[in-house]
């Protein structure tokens, strides 16, 4: 078996436990003895706090495995279902950073699609409203910064569809960074360019506000596209 690997804690506490997560490392769902980060969570609480058996993790938000950033967990079966109401009724604030391909215009918006799954090919697709699997999508965007080849988006996510942030940006034509399932041409170091940098909740229980954040990986400063950004970003 995989021996769990380190984790990037960002915030913790009875109830929650909040982790930066790399590219290349899926959040839960894989096979017996592959890593992830559920896993890895697991490993940390169980030392940390010297838990013997199993230890109670429920995955509140996920990330696809090339994607960085906070992921949220909680330690308890009351946080987890009180959190996932949350998402349910769109009372959390999600923010995302993504470099993609070209400029899209106009320089802000909102991008609303119908989606639908396509297991056997592992892939999301545009659809139409009348389809029998279809999810609304919306996400607001904002246009950062631009350079000749790339621009720095800001994200705000109002649905949460799998794949949702890679498939409505390929579908106007500004496929994100490395992203070569949907479409860009051009590499990323490593995963893709698209980071959860932002998460805005009420906490579960004790109900006040947490404005957590997570830094960018070093996949940014290494990449030539996404590095020119930085100084818009304080980085």
């Amino acid at each position: 078996m995989s021996r769990p690997q380190p984790i990037d804690v960002i915030y913790q506490d009875n109830h929650l436990l909040v982790v930066n997560k790399p590219a290349m490392l899926a959040t839960m769902g894989v096979s017996d003895g592959a890593p992830s980060l559920l896993a890895a969570a697991r490993e940390y609480i169980r030392l940390k706090y010297q838990k013997p058996g199993n230890v109670y993790l429920g995955v509140v938000s996920r990330l696809d495995a090339p994607v960085t950033g906070l992921v949220l967990l909680a330690r308890t079966s009351k946080a987890a279902a009180r959190l996932a109401a949350a998402f349910r009724s769109r009372e959390v604030e999600k923010r995302y950073l993504a470099v993609v391909e070209g400029s899209p215009a106009p320089a802000a918006g909102l991008l609303e699609h119908y989606l639908r799954k396509d297991e056997r090919h592992r892939k999301v697709h545009v659809t139409h409203a009348g389809h029998a699997e279809a999810q609304l999508a919306r996400l607001e965007y904002r246009v950062v910064a631009a350079s000749a080849t790339a621009s720095l988006l800001e994200i705000a996510l109002e649905t949460g569809r799998k794949h949702q942030i890679r498939v409505q940006l390929a579908k106007i034509g500004h496929a994100i960074l490395g992203d070569r399932k949907y479409g860009s041409a051009l590499p990323f170091h490593r995963g893709i360019a698209l980071h959860a940098q932002r998460l805005v909740i009420e906490h579960p229980v004790r109900r006040h506000e947490l404005r957590l954040e997570a830094a960018l990986p070093p996949s940014w400063r290494s990449d030539p596209h996404a590095s020119r950004f930085l100084g818009q970003l304080g980085g």
